[in-house]
């Protein structure tokens, strides 16, 4: 695989979060079963629980942290003189919550390091516009998932055990 995705890991004061070395094989499987083969860049925050609730709050309107956010970065277009094909296009920024993480991994049964993998490759897949509103977007976009999380060797994350 080669490296076309730059990821940013933020810090944070949450315990067992994936370096940006870990996240990097994740963030290329997501973009390749989505067959985007331009160069990215993205960021990946960790947040707690009392964050994660605030900014579902603000940007979403529930109140509960969820596992993840996704922020789209919509780039202003700028003159051709300007626009450069050799830097990454940035997606935005993922907004992990790693204790709903970690809480849902046990619940389910998962390795919360598998299911951390999920969700950095739900979250990018949002960041290239999918989504799984209506039926047909949620299928589309499940389907590409579990292609993704299949090629880094881990099981169908939607299967029940």
């Amino acid at each position: 695989m080669s490296k076309r995705a730059t990821v940013i890991r933020q810090k944070a004061s949450v315990l067992r979060c994936p370096t940006a070395a870990r996240m990097q094989p994740w963030v290329e499987a997501a973009l390749d079963a989505a067959n985007h083969w331009q160069s990215v860049a993205l960021t990946v925050r960790f947040v707690d629980e009392e964050e994660g609730l605030s900014l579902n709050q603000q940007y979403r309107h529930k109140k509960y942290a969820t596992n993840v956010l996704s922020f789209s970065y919509d780039a202003p277009e700028l003159p051709e003189d300007m626009a450069s094909g050799d830097e990454p296009v940035y997606l935005g920024d993922l907004l992990i919550c790693m204790p709903v993480v970690l809480n849902e991994a046990a619940s389910q049964n998962k390795i919360p390091a598998t299911h951390t993998a999920h969700l950095v490759v739900h979250g990018v897949l949002h960041l290239l516009g999918y989504d799984h509103e209506a039926s047909a977007e949620a299928d589309q976009m499940e389907q590409i998932e579990v292609d993704a999380m299949q090629k880094l060797g881990f099981e169908n994350p939607y299967s029940a055990d």
